[in-house]
Order: structure tokens, then sequence, then C-alpha cells
């Protein structure tokens, strides 16, 4: 049983790897400030929390697990309200073109 759980968790700390190379990738190709936005905490957060299941995997003592889950914790609690900082910061000053925006609810029109 010891040898599957590290294989998972060799399988997801690759994929986590990954899933945050496609993010940062994301980041620097991305035209405008809202699809970096997007770019920077979707796939990055899924990438983190995968890397933490597979860090979980391989060394499932219970210390390990309360850090690892008080990282993921902080993660999730943390990355929506950057991105939204980001995105308030960039429509207050001019850097999104309006013309983009389906529904602007803070034109105030």
């Amino acid at each position: 049983m010891s040898a599957v759980a590290d294989w998972l968790g060799g399988v997801c700390l690759l994929g986590g790897a990954l899933l945050s190379l496609v993010a940062g990738i994301g980041v620097l190709r991305f035209p405008d400030v809202l699809a970096r936005m997007h770019a920077a905490t979707k796939p990055q957060v899924l990438g983190v929390l995968l890397l933490l299941v597979g860090l979980a995997l391989r060394l499932r003592t219970p210390s390990d697990l309360g850090m690892i889950a008080l990282v993921a914790v902080f993660q999730l609690a943390t990355a929506p309200v950057a991105a939204q900082m980001i995105g308030r910061a960039a429509y207050r000053s001019g850097r999104i073109d309006r013309k983009l925006l389906d529904v602007d609810e803070l034109s105030g029109r």
C-alpha cells in the first residue's frame, strides 16, 4: 500500500508542477490584465493543491499533514482575494478595455 501511495504522490507532484508551469507561462503570454489574472489564480491554485496532495501522500506523518492542510487553507483563502484586488486596481487605473466587458457593474451607470 505504501508503494501505491508513493506512486500516486509522484503523479500528483508532477501534475501540480505542470499546472504551475502552465500558469506561469499564461501570466507571461496573455495580453491583458483579466486574462493574466485568470492564469495567475485558477491553474496555479490547482497546481499548488496537487503539489500539497502529492506531499501528503509521500510524507504521511500527522505533523506534516497538519502543516500541509494549513498551507492549503491559506492558499484557498488568499488567491481569490488577491485576484479581486488586482482586478479592482486595474479597473480603477483604466488598464482594462471596457469594451471587452459583458457587464460593467462598477461603472455607476
